[in-house]
């Protein structure tokens, strides 16, 4: 029923919890197949998610070209993208079948589904940024990739699919998407907060929302990645 899609570069500390929480969904036979794009990992990814029994594919690195990549070789009706660093709570896959099924039944619009932000970390920092980001996706219905994406192939193909962008893969296809097909299901995507706790919350999320807003602002993908550098987003 549902492809699962994971671009990866260098995940080795981080792809063992995000595959493990795949499990009980792959036993139940909501997972069909888990496909890990490899964007030249030099540790030990590609090892670990082809012990894990995960398709591996490799492909140039830029997280917007490994999402579209696994997308091309998904053979499910569903398609669930989602970080390497990002772990799904017990029980998501309950949450996501709900969806699916209302949504192929016709009981609701067709639409995609992200989880509930959550970070990795103690203290009052990432639980506010947590309650930003709920209000956020709340009023806006702007979702990000930390977030995961349910959706369809008959949507996703509408839709254009994810385009081989440096950064803002995640905004732009949710963008095209609109906030009236956008949902949030009840269950928690947890994701690594190693580089707010590296660059401080602060500096993380004012470096973030720049680059979105330039972004918005119609800035050129290119030199936005410039501005923002080496580093990959995790917003």
């Amino acid at each position: 029923m549902i492809s699962v899609v994971i671009p990866a570069l260098n995940a080795e500390r981080h792809l063992p919890a995000a595959l493990t929480a795949l499990v009980p969904a792959a036993v139940n036979g909501i997972v069909r197949e888990v496909i890990v794009v490899d964007g030249g990992s030099t540790d030990h990814t590609r090892r670990i998610a082809d012990l894990s029994g995960a398709d591996v594919i490799g492909c140039d690195p830029g997280r917007g070209l490994q999402l579209a990549q696994g997308a091309a070789r998904a053979r499910f009706p569903w398609l669930l993208f989602l970080h390497a660093d990002t772990v799904l709570e017990d029980g998501w896959e309950r949450e996501a079948a709900n969806f699916m099924h209302r949504v192929d039944i016709g009981e609701r619009p067709r639409a995609a589904a992200a989880f509930r932000f959550k970070l990795d970390d103690k203290g009052l920092a990432p639980r506010l940024l947590e309650g930003i980001v709920r209000a956020r996706c709340s009023v806006l219905r702007l979702p990000y990739g930390d977030q995961g994406l349910l959706i369809s192939r008959r949507l996703f193909d509408e839709v254009g699919g994810y385009k081989a962008l440096p950064i803002m893969e995640d905004v732009d296809i949710v963008r095209r998407l609109g906030r009236k097909r956008i949902a949030v299901l009840n269950a928690d995507a947890t994701t690594s907060a190693e580089r707010y706790r590296r660059e401080g919350y602060v500096a993380r999320t004012v470096r973030n929302q720049t680059c979105l807003a330039l972004f918005h602002a119609g800035l050129p993908i290119t030199t936005i990645s410039r501005l923002y550098g080496n580093a990959k987003p995790a917003r």
